[in-house]
């Protein structure tokens, strides 16, 4: 089956920072690295890298050219993602020394996306393939409708936060992954439990406490525990978890399974420097549990 991923590209500027910066405060960051980023991007390297097929729908500007190729030396179909007028978007990362971070996010070409172009790209989805979206791009309500019709399993990552945007999709989601400061904002802004929404299969991530999915057809709850590491980064641990949850589903494992893979590929990442350029392959899911024995 394929994946089929509405979602950003950035470009990465991760600073190393003794501690994240206090307003107005002017502060010298130890080390600059740029890289591959943007939660669609770190979604679509996570997804391949756990094996799925993956189709990135999004753009880029001139300046991003490097990172549509980039996706492509991932093993990410980047014949969808479009070369815009508007410069790629980019963030600008400060991480401190306990992997905590702050993020300055400037949109770009990822708000540019037309309609013509979602549809251009899902003409060959078939019924049991996936769309994945998140909210760094325009166009996801529409997306959503067409990949429903179509009979795809609908994904949304719901981050950034935008409780308007939640509610345009709601109705057409098949699984809603958010994290628990999102999960509460959605319970304010609705008036509704979590547990209470019209979606089959809730995720909701916990950082260190793991996470928590809720089936809301079997009226069911189960807790997973992360796995304990001493992290370095924990920029694009969320998208990490999410490429490979979505990915093993796409390729038939049961969704407690596939919490348990993703967990331990989010486990690695947070591990490591940066963003889609040091997300974990299967290779290192096998070698971390032998470590871990």
């Amino acid at each position: 089956m394929t994946i089929f991923n509405l979602g950003s590209i950035n470009i990465d500027m991760v600073y190393r920072v003794p501690h994240l910066p206090e307003p107005g405060e002017t502060l010298a960051a130890r080390e600059l690295t740029r890289g591959l980023g943007g939660k669609g991007a770190n979604m679509s390297v996570a997804a391949a890298r756990a094996a799925a097929r993956v189709v990135h729908i999004g753009a880029v500007g001139d300046d991003g050219l490097w990172a549509r190729d980039r996706l492509m030396e991932y093993g990410v179909d980047h014949r969808c993602i479009s070369v815009s007028d508007q410069p790629t978007g980019h963030a600008i990362i400060a991480v401190d020394d306990a992997g905590e971070n702050s993020i300055l996010l400037f949109q770009g070409a990822n708000v540019g996306l037309t309609e013509d172009e979602i549809s251009t790209a899902l003409t060959s989805a078939e019924d049991g393939d996936t769309l994945i979206f998140q909210n760094e791009t325009n166009m996801q309500e529409e997306a959503a409708r067409m990949a429903s019709a179509r009979g795809l399993r609908v994904v949304y990552a719901a981050a950034p936060f935008d409780a308007q945007a939640v509610a345009q999709v709601m109705p057409l989601l098949d699984l809603l992954v958010l994290n628990e400061v999102e999960a509460a904002q959605l319970e304010e802004a609705t008036g509704q439990t979590i547990d209470s929404l019209p979606i089959r299969d809730i995720v909701i991530t916990l950082g260190s406490e793991g996470c928590r999915w809720i089936n809301t057809d079997a009226g069911s709850s189960r807790s997973f525990p992360a796995i304990k590491v001493t992290p370095v980064d924990t920029t694009g641990a969320g998208d990490t978890f999410t490429g490979y949850l979505v990915a093993s589903l796409d390729r038939g494992m049961g969704i407690e399974q596939a919490i348990m893979l993703a967990t331990r590929a989010a486990a690695i990442m947070v591990t490591r420097l940066g963003t889609a350029d040091v997300i974990p392959d299967l290779k290192d899911l096998e070698d971390f549990v032998t470590l871990k024995r």
